[in-house]
């Protein structure tokens, strides 16, 4: 019987150098897509905004000289710097005013000047009260993608009221597209 012992145990041992890969495989088959998932791609796109010029031309902005404003007139959405100078004028789009556009104005605001947290919205006394509410969601933040979530990345919170300027016939006229112009 000795010898059916020691020929069992060469059979064990045999068998234990056998390495099974198979669940580590299977492992790497399902950790590699979701990986892949999880990737942030980002989205480059340029936006063409007519910042005040000053002392800082390096492409730094200090963000206590600007003071950021949405106008929002019947026909279009006006972002300014506070003292007269239009930043980018968003015209309205089949009668309905752009807010996706006024998304991308905000995202790339926030990134030229990461530490502004406040902004003024400035509306016409017929303003709808759903126009309020959108251009306002639009400026405090963005559904932005982290590890498979949507989040809402934050862009200016700090959200002021006023009225437009009572003439209308502000820079924000100058800048309002004429028919012709393909701008």
């Amino acid at each position: 019987m000795s010898m059916d012992r020691v020929r069992l145990r060469r059979l064990k041992h045999t068998e234990a150098a056998d390495l099974d890969v198979t669940p580590f495989m299977n492992l790497m088959i399902v950790l590699v897509p979701v990986l892949l998932l999880s990737m942030v791609f980002t989205h480059t796109t340029v936006i063409d905004l007519n910042f005040p010029t000053g002392q800082a031309a390096s492409g730094e902005f200090d963000p206590e000289a600007v003071h950021l404003e949405v106008a929002v007139y019947a026909d279009r959405l006006v972002v300014a710097d506070g003292r007269g100078g239009v930043i980018k004028n968003v015209p309205a789009v089949d009668g309905e005013h752009n807010f996706a556009e006024l998304s991308l104005v905000m995202q790339e605001l926030k990134r030229r000047m990461p530490e502004k947290e406040d902004i003024t919205v400035l509306l016409q006394e017929d303003t709808s009260y759903q126009t309020l509410v959108s251009v306002m969601d639009k400026v405090r933040s963005y559904p932005a993608v982290q590890a498979l979530d949507v989040v809402q990345a934050e862009l200016f919170p700090v959200i002021s009221l006023g009225d437009t300027p009572a003439g209308e016939q502000s820079v924000a006229d100058a800048v309002k597209p004429t028919a012709g112009d393909k701008s």
